[in-house]
């Protein structure tokens, strides 16, 4: 039999296989049905939160609290203030946290869960305005509500149709499009979400280039017209030793870079009287730099995409600040795009 020819799945595995394509299929169809009906009441919720001075209180109960905590999540990532309120601990205290100015975000599927009902006489009396994210405009929580976000009448994916799954997936996209877009509203930007995500990988992607820039007393720094022995011979730092010397004119503003491997392609040539003349002969003009604002995701896309080993920092004037060695970032380079030992071209 070829190795190329699929292998036969028993029949137990291809009904659970059957069964899983299903379940995706059920939830994506109650997705785009919900995305064609969305209507003027999303607009107005978007309005609602968007002019909020206080914070999105998000309630729900069981299952739907769980997906009620994850667009807790979300809107305070992208710039709203938000807060998850349990129905059920509401009622004996914790009601205390609701203010005049806040925004009660609902979510129940059947919009008769008890406990939500028993929060929602306490918030109106406070002045608080009632979104809910419910299955109809038809049922106990849409009528006490000032806003209702029908997610339609769904049928769960599971066998029975008991087991919250579509309804809860239609909750989550709902509060993703009312989170995100109210972060577009707001003008929500990558340095505000770099604030709000510090830590990990992802905070480590949003820092400005300031901070995990080589600074300018770490860097080779020559003008361009000494020559290319005197640079090499005058230009040693402490610290980490980076691959490239910056040349600046006069005015102390970058004029180009010379790189190990330009150093190496006059060492192959043996053309001893190249060093005596002035390294603006040799190297790159005009190279490729960033702004110490520039995000560290830009500058590792561009590494990647132009197969580089070095990019200067520049200040408004065009003096060199820092320097993005490619062994500062090798690691969050796509493995597929690592740039070579080459440097900057001429």
């Amino acid at each position: 039999m070829s190795t190329s020819a699929k292998q036969l799945i028993p029949f137990s595995q291809f009904e659970q296989l059957r069964t899983g394509r299903e379940i995706i299929r059920t939830e994506a169809e109650a997705l785009l049905s919900m995305a064609r009906e969305l209507d003027a009441s999303f607009l107005h919720a978007v309005d609602s939160i968007s002019r909020c001075s206080g914070s999105v209180i998000v309630c729900g109960m069981g299952k739907a609290g769980l997906i009620g905590k994850k667009i807790t999540a979300t809107l305070s990532s992208t710039g709203t203030r938000a807060h998850f309120l349990h129905p059920a601990e509401a009622v004996h205290g914790d009601l205390g946290c609701l203010h005049p100015d806040d925004i009660l975000l609902t979510l129940s599927n059947s919009g008769e869960t008890e406990e939500i009902l028993n929060v929602i006489p306490v918030a109106k009396r406070l002045g608080l305005s009632v979104i809910s994210i419910t299955a109809t405009n038809h049922n106990s929580l849409a009528e006490q509500s000032d806003i209702v976000l029908p997610i339609g009448r769904t049928r769960e994916a599971c066998r029975w149709g008991l087991a919250p799954s579509t309804s809860t997936t239609a909750m989550l996209a709902l509060g993703d499009a009312l989170a995100l877009v109210v972060s577009e509203c707001k003008e929500f930007q990558p340095h505000n979400f770099a604030q709000f995500h510090p830590a990990g990988s992802l905070g480590q992607k949003l820092k400005p280039v300031a901070e995990v820039m080589r600074p300018r007393d770490q860097l080779r720094i020559a003008s361009d017209r000494e020559t290319v022995r005197q640079v090499i011979s005058q230009s040693a730092r402490p610290g980490r030793r980076t691959g490239a010397t910056l040349l600046v004119n006069e005015e102390q503003a970058l004029t180009g870079i010379f790189t190990d491997s330009d150093l190496a392609r006059l060492l192959e040539s043996r053309q001893d009287e190249l060093f005596d003349d002035p390294i603006a002969s040799a190297m790159t003009r005009h190279p490729l730099t960033v702004s110490a604002s520039a995000l560290f995701s830009e500058v590792v896309d561009l590494l990647a995409t132009r197969k580089i080993s070095e990019i200067p920092v520049v200040d408004d004037q065009g003096a060199p600040v820092g320097l993005i060695d490619i062994t500062d970032v090798i690691a969050w380079l796509p493995n597929e795009q690592t740039p070579g030992p080459h440097s900057q071209e001429n």
